[in-house]
């Protein structure tokens, strides 16, 4: 893994839109943060990507530039992010599906439509992820960690 720092400077322009401006002095509106593994690595694989979808750097980590650089990728990535950590499982509709889901989340109590068993994905041994029929994300970042009740409920699925 290159360590290296990267030499380039993020800003605002006057419209909100990320800016790039590299050690070369080329320039860059409208660019984008894009993590490569964004719930393996979240802080790691990530590229700066101009208006047209091309990389204009990638870091292998994000400790390779300024703090100043991270504080604004890591609030451009929050701000086009929304993942909901499912926290626990209150009750299910019916365990076949569709079956209305009522969960707890790390944005707080919420329903929602589970189509079918393939929209809960496994990401490794104890991460899942879980769609809803709008198409909303929400993670399970350990199953070991959710209570008794919701992980019956959630075998049920799997």
């Amino acid at each position: 893994m290159d360590n290296s720092i990267k030499n380039f400077t993020l800003s605002k322009n006057t419209f909100g839109q990320l800016c790039f401006m590299s050690e070369a002095g080329q320039f860059h509106e409208q660019v984008l943060p894009v993590k490569a593994f964004p719930i393996s690595l979240p802080e790691q694989c990530i590229a700066i990507v101009d208006r047209d979808g091309h990389e204009l750097v990638w870091l292998d980590n994000l400790s390779q530039v300024s703090d100043e650089n991270q504080r604004m990728i890591k609030e451009e990535l929050a701000n086009r992010e929304f993942m909901p950590v499912l926290t626990k499982i209150t009750e299910v509709s019916s365990f076949a599906t569709p079956s209305t889901w009522a969960v707890e989340t790390s944005r707080g109590a919420t329903k929602f439509v589970l189509k079918g068993e393939e929209d809960i994905r496994r990401i490794s041994k104890d991460t899942y992820l879980v769609s809803d029929n709008h198409g909303v994300q929400y993670l399970i970042e350990n199953i070991q960690l959710l209570d008794k009740h919701s992980r019956r409920l959630l075998d049920r699925f799997l």
